[in-house]
């Protein structure tokens, strides 16, 4: 079975290699795109892509941090109920958010229409959302509850008690704030940052909608428009190379993240300390301060979405097309559920070969199909397509492209690529709380491994086998990029069609799909601040 594993985690970093292997067949005519590329579209996805990731950074860490720390390190009425508000913007996609604040704020719309009428004004109220800054804005909305949910457990450990020891020292309150607990949470806020600067190098919907000429949207343009494998790939492989190290970025942080939560632990909770109660302006602000993001970035886009679907049916001749809907649901469950069991399956089978520490190569191939979460789906896409490309030219009587082209099978596979690693950390923490001595106890009264995972860590691991599919599943649900260039004729998921109303500007008929994705969404949120609010999270 470990032979078997590590052949599927390596066949499972294959599009990563095949973005990695296109410079190996650099020839002149490879070499004029390269140059012909760097001398045109290179800069301004260079600094489209740079400008984006500054701002979204800046962003994430302001709103981040700052909401962190006014629901941890203060008392104020409604602090509860922002704890878990906070984290609502994690189930709205980018691309839905988008949709929902373009038909809001355009100039077109009925929002800023009725205002102009009502103020008599004839020029644009605000600036066009369909931005540079419209994109970094709506990024940071539904990006900050990653830098939120790390800063806010790395404070919650002893940042109150240390900022009342700083108190008994004479230290002031923005002292205390700024010089004692924020910088206990700085590992914390650069492993969020790097997650949310991940997941906005990784974007397409938002990029492609709103016109901009980023990294993701140059490699589609590249593969889709141009028909050239070659500027593809080689996009792809600099957008890789950049990922790659903000994940070594966030992994560090997480290591010291871990060891600044350690080290001091028992004396920091042995001093009795409460947040600080807030009262008038301070007050005031820390609900806008909680309240803004929650508003801007779930409740009022998930109202409009909703008037956008109310309107659609009041004007649609035929109603809503519920037919069609049940059938791009039917389409997209049944996509996420193969992929969610197939990715548990294998996270379990893994994570119970790597705690026998048996097998040299299964380690590094399992670490190798970790960093599958961190490759944007568009570098998926292309580097699956890349060596079996290769593979149909050399052996064209092999069904290899009918087997990973425009099928389930081809899809599902990268599916597996992109999120295996997300539902393998589940598992592992699940097998974390289980100790050893099980095992040998086990082994002892004459159970064999087959018996050992099915009969006594399969029960131990439900739970955590469970939280690993969902969140495979709703994953599934919303990703976009890989899915448009691989799905089969005919099989639209609820994000591809959602992508495809709102490019032909048909808003209205968006709503409904992206509604959907919101739900299903909802889920592992709605879930997670439950297991934040259990006693002793």
């Amino acid at each position: 079975m470990r032979a078997l594993l590590t052949v599927i985690c390596l066949l499972l970093a294959l599009p990563v290699a095949g973005v990695l292997a296109s410079w190996l067949s650099l020839d002149e005519a490879a070499m004029e795109v390269l140059r012909h590329q760097a001398s045109t579209v290179l800069l301004d996805y260079t600094l489209q892509s740079t400008w984006l990731a500054l701002g979204v950074g800046v962003g994430v860490v302001l709103l981040g941090a700052g909401t962190a720390a006014a629901v941890t390190l203060f008392e104020f009425r409604g602090r509860r109920s922002f704890e878990w508000a906070l984290l609502l913007p994690l189930a709205m996609p980018a691309y839905v958010l988008a949709y929902a604040w373009t038909d809001a704020l355009q100039f077109s719309g009925p929002l800023q229409s009725g205002l102009r009428a009502a103020l008599g004004l004839q020029g644009a109220l605000w600036p066009d959302v369909r931005s540079l800054p419209g994109a970094v804005l709506l990024f940071v909305l539904c990006l900050y509850p990653y830098v939120y949910l790390l800063t806010r457990a790395a404070l919650g450990e002893r940042a109150v008690q240390m900022m009342e020891a700083a108190r008994m020292l004479g230290a002031g309150l923005r002292r205390r704030v700024l010089e004692v607990a924020l910088p206990l949470a700085r590992p914390a806020v650069a492993a969020g940052a790097a997650l949310a600067l991940m997941e906005t190098l990784a974007d397409y919907g938002v990029g492609s909608y709103f016109g901009l000429s980023t990294f993701s949207t140059g490699i589609y343009k590249a593969w889709l428009v141009m028909n050239d494998r070659v500027a593809a790939a080689q996009l792809a492989s600099v957008l890789l190379v950049v990922v790659a190290l903000l994940l070594l970025a966030e992994r560090r942080a997480q290591q010291k993240m871990r060891f600044a939560g350690a080290k001091g632990g028992a004396a920091g909770g042995a001093m009795e300390a409460r947040p600080i109660a807030l009262r008038g302006p301070a007050l005031l602000a820390a609900w806008a301060l909680c309240g803004l993001p929650v508003l801007l970035g779930f409740v009022l886009p998930v109202a409009w979405l909703l008037r956008m679907m109310w309107v659609e049916a009041q004007q649609s001749d035929i109603g809503l097309p519920l037919e069609r809907f049940i059938g791009w649901a039917w389409t997209s469950f049944q996509l996420a559920a193969l992929a969610a069991a197939a990715a548990t399956g294998l996270a379990v089978l893994l994570a119970f070969a790597l705690r026998q520490k048996q097998g040299r190569l299964l380690q590094p191939a399992a670490r190798l199909l970790s960093l599958g979460y961190a490759v944007p789906g568009a570098v998926i896409a292309i580097g699956l397509l890349l060596p079996v490309g290769w593979l149909q030219a050399r052996w064209p009587e092999a069904p290899v492209a009918a087997l990973f082209t425009g099928t389930w099978f081809g899809l599902v596979f990268a599916y597996l690529v992109r999120f295996s690693s997300v539902a393998l950390q589940s598992v592992e923490s699940g097998y974390a709380r289980l100790p050893l001595s099980i095992d040998e106890s086990a082994r002892m009264l004459g159970a064999g491994p087959r018996r050992v995972l099915l009969e006594l860590h399969a029960p131990l691991l439900r739970r955590s086998a469970i939280a690993a599919g969902l969140l495979v599943f709703v994953d599934v649900m919303k990703e976009l990029p890989a899915t448009l260039v691989l799905r089969p004729f005919g099989s639209d998921t609820l994000a591809v069609v959602a992508y495809n109303f709102a490019r032909d500007e048909r808003l209205g008929e968006a709503a409904l799909p992206s509604l959907a994705i919101v739900a299903v969404g909802l889920i592992p949120v709605l879930l997670l601040s439950r297991a934040m609010r259990a006693p002793g999270s």
